[in-house]
């Protein structure tokens, strides 16, 4: 034990909390890839090359962010802060790994909002919205891989709720919610009534935000989507599309789709198309508001769980309860992919533009900021005239 403190303590003298802030900055700058590329660049960086994390405390870190709601990437950032500097250190490292994408969000949303009416936007976009669904697509199946495996409870589970969203275009939380405790009911039946309470009082202690004007209407709505964001960021779209779209109709369909758009060509966590999505609802103010919303429950997760994470970590209800969400989170974006293919895929090219988006991606590691643009030129090249 002596000579794990040591260990650490030389590790805590190697940097200064300065030198984190500047590396999660270059990070939410240039890190594109999804939640599990931004982890393992994490790994090799943190742990391999600069040795400022030991191992078992990014395995530690990783665990949390797959086993509690929120951004993977965003909330992985904020526990390895939070453990080499406290609340300050989880504070800073958020801020620093969310704002360069939060400022490259809304400098496409002002544009968008300035010259999203001229033909050649329209034509680019037109290319973009067929590719999202090749991406989004394709997230579902790797996730179904990772998750589903041969377990024939997570595969009725996933079934359930992409049957449901297909269906119905909206995110029907209690599914969510029912997903998790049928698979705690049967894998891990709780012996104690505490150890379950946990994973439900992460949904139920962050879900009455206030609802004051428009700020507190969206921060309340985006706070509880983000609730339901397991692993991957491509797991709030369900949510968003019935809320934004249908429920509230803040967003048309074709502006839904280019949000998604904007989160795969930017840097950072795939949840700031929320910022995009505010900042057309309401402006700089709505741009604040959503990301606050998501990132919020994330932020309060780490701060609140992490001094007492080690007794829990283990629990296997709380795995258990998780699978069964995560299932449900993944037949929901399945559903999801279904929902969005009515909308974006209406003619041959596009459905060419979708299908050889998912193709290329299935066959090969192709960075989906280039795979964007490559659709946006091919979508301005359909529509020139």
């Amino acid at each position: 034990m002596a000579g794990e403190a040591s260990s650490e303590a030389q590790i805590a003298a190697d940097f200064t909390l300065a030198q984190m802030l500047r590396y999660f900055l270059s990070l939410g700058t240039v890190g594109f890839g999804g939640p599990i590329a931004l982890a393992g660049y994490m790994q090799r960086d943190l742990v391999e090359k600069r040795k400022w994390i030991t191992p078992e405390e990014y395995v530690e870190g990783l665990a949390l962010a797959q086993l509690a709601p929120g951004p993977l990437a965003a909330q992985l950032a904020m526990y390895l802060g939070y453990i080499r500097g406290g609340i300050l250190g989880a504070t800073l490292v958020g801020f620093a790994f969310i704002g360069p994408s939060f400022v490259m969000v809304l400098a496409i949303a002002e544009a968008y909002i300035r010259y999203g009416g001229l033909p050649w936007m329209q034509a680019v976009f037109y290319g973009i919205g067929a590719a999202v669904i090749g991406i989004i697509a394709r997230s579902a199946w790797k996730l179904m891989n990772s998750t589903l495996k041969r377990d024939p409870l997570q595969w009725a589970i996933f079934t359930a709720l992409l049957i449901s969203t297909a269906a119905t275009e909206r995110e029907i939380v209690w599914l969510f919610l029912a997903g998790g405790i049928v698979s705690l009911s049967v894998r891990a039946l709780p012996r104690k009534i505490i150890e379950t309470r946990l994973p439900i009082l992460l949904f139920t202690t962050t879900a009455p935000l206030l609802r004051l004007d428009k700020f507190g209407e969206i921060l309340g709505y985006f706070g509880k989507a983000g609730l339901f964001v397991f692993g991957s960021g491509l797991a709030i779209v369900p949510f968003l599309h019935g809320g934004v779209v249908l429920e509230h109709r803040w967003l048309t369909e074709r502006q839904f789709l280019d949000a998604v758009a904007v989160a795969m060509i930017t840097p950072g966590p795939v949840v700031i198309t929320v910022a995009f999505i505010g900042f057309l609802v309401a402006g700089i103010v709505g741009a604040v508001a959503a990301a606050l919303g998501v990132f919020l429950p994330v932020y309060a997760v780490v701060v609140l769980v992490a001094p007492y994470y080690k007794r829990f970590n283990k629990n296997p209800q709380i795995h258990a309860f998780v699978r069964g969400v995560t299932a449900a989170a993944t037949g929901a974006i399945a559903g999801a992919v279904i929902v969005l293919a009515r909308r974006a895929v209406h003619d041959i090219p596009t459905g060419i533009i979708a299908t050889t988006s998912l193709l290329l991606l299935l066959r090969w590691k192709i960075p989906e900021p280039l795979l964007i643009a490559a659709a946006g030129i091919a979508g301005l090249a359909l529509n020139r005239g």
